[in-house]
């Protein structure tokens, strides 16, 4: 850290004097400091602010690698912020501070037989700020919704070091502006959660899981479709498409005959292709996908009917290409895509990928994000490939929120 007016050890010492010496340290050219409450973490934004000086908020550093890289003067570490701070099990509401793992959460809840309902990546070491930043949600959103459905209320410190919060602690709230929607996938551009308060649901006490497999993931499409014309409400509906073939995996909850009403229903349906029964871990395959070496990781948005056709495409792409790639499509329309070159042009194959997933994608309003690459291919992609008409708004929002750019710096979007 070194501006005109202020050296390291200035810093060091003014921010120890903000959250305590025990709980500031310095790594290479940055502050890593950890509040223990939101009027702390107010008085460091307000000291970074005032200096200049880029703040990258940290919870468990699962996603830290996604977006574009920020160069950071401080980073502002949430791991003292760990706390469950009400469970209303009664009106079946909780506030949590935004460094709790996600795994944490859960544990609570779970002694009222409550949970919420999402299921991310990492959850022993994804914390509860960073997953709302980074707006991640797995296979349960086909039946309970995205993350911003789950947040009905949230503390905010802004880049000035303002205290503002949104919603409130019940379901049914309508006070003010619903500046937590706003917040969720920010990658932390915006402002700092401290607390985040979520709507809850009944845990899901018996599953069963059941997949049918197919050479090509068209052959899937007119089941699927079936499917989810049905008046059943399945958990979660993924597609998984591979170098071995496809397979469609649906998850049902509901008591003993609940389940085996489903059961017949779906044998009917995939009467020509076949289903079985399988178990929970397919439900982990795109946690796996990021464990690969050297595969560079896509986040597409498509819509629903374009599930099975789009992953059938890239598949055929990819052979073309002699390369290969891992997708797990889930039912409402995200996928997540794993790029393996297989040749020597390995820097070269991603960007083809993408750029014609993009052109693939966008007439219909899609979107692809690159999430993960190795360092010789992300030097050269278009992380956000964004060209959307509200780029402009975004960033009147990020001037109003951040004038002097403080809060990752460049991140985002159109480097937001």
């Amino acid at each position: 850290m070194s501006t005109a007016a202020l050296t390291l050890d200035e810093g060091l010492a003014r921010l120890g004097a903000i959250a305590g010496q025990a709980h500031t340290r310095v790594r290479g050219e940055t502050i890593e400091v950890a509040p223990a409450n939101a009027l702390e973490t107010a008085a460091i934004l307000r000291f970074a602010d005032q200096n200049g000086l880029a703040v990258s908020p940290a919870g468990g550093g699962t996603k830290i690698g996604w977006g574009n890289p920020v160069e950071a003067q401080i980073r502002l570490s949430l791991e003292r912020m760990t706390a469950v701070r009400e469970h209303s099990w009664q009106d079946m509401t909780c506030t949590v501070e935004a460094g709790c793992t996600w795994a944490d959460l859960q544990t609570e809840l779970a002694h009222h037989g409550q949970t919420v309902a999402l299921d991310p990546l990492w959850p022993k070491r994804a914390t509860i700020g960073g997953i709302v930043a980074a707006n991640d949600s797995g296979a349960l959103r086909l039946k309970y919704g995205a993350l911003r459905d789950l947040i009905i209320g949230m503390t905010i410190v802004l880049a000035d070091g303002t205290i503002a919060k949104s919603g409130g602690k019940v379901v049914k709230n309508v006070a003010g502006y619903d500046l937590h929607k706003l917040m969720t996938g920010s990658f932390g551009t915006l402002g700092v959660m401290t607390e985040v308060n979520f709507r809850l649901h009944p845990a899901e006490e018996r599953t069963q899981t059941w997949t049918a497999n197919a050479a090509d993931a068209a052959e899937l499409a007119e089941p699927l479709r079936a499917l989810l014309d049905t008046q059943m409400v399945p958990s979660a509906v993924q597609l998984r498409a591979g170098k071995q073939g496809c397979a469609l995996d649906v998850r049902v909850a509901g008591r003993g005959e609940a389940i085996k009403d489903c059961e017949r229903r779906l044998s009917k349906i995939f009467s020509e292709i076949g289903m079985a029964p399988s178990g929970e871990a397919v439900w982990g395959v795109r946690q796996e996908l990021y464990d690969a070496a050297n595969a560079t990781i896509l986040k597409a948005s498509m819509l629903p009917a374009e599930v099975c056709s789009v992953s059938a495409e890239v598949r055929q792409w990819a052979a073309a290409e002699g390369a290969a790639i891992e997708c797990v499509a889930y039912a409402f329309g995200l996928a997540t895509i794993a790029l393996h070159a297989t040749t020597d042009a390995a820097t070269a194959f991603p960007e083809r990928i993408i750029a014609r997933l993009r052109a693939r994608l966008r007439p219909t309003g899609g979107s692809v994000v690159v999430l993960a690459a190795p360092d010789e291919i992300r030097a050269g992609l278009d992380l956000w490939g964004c060209h959307s008409d509200a780029l402009g708004l975004m960033r009147e929002i990020k001037r109003r929120f951040d004038p002097n750019r403080i809060l990752n710096p460049g991140r985002f979007a159109g480097n937001i």
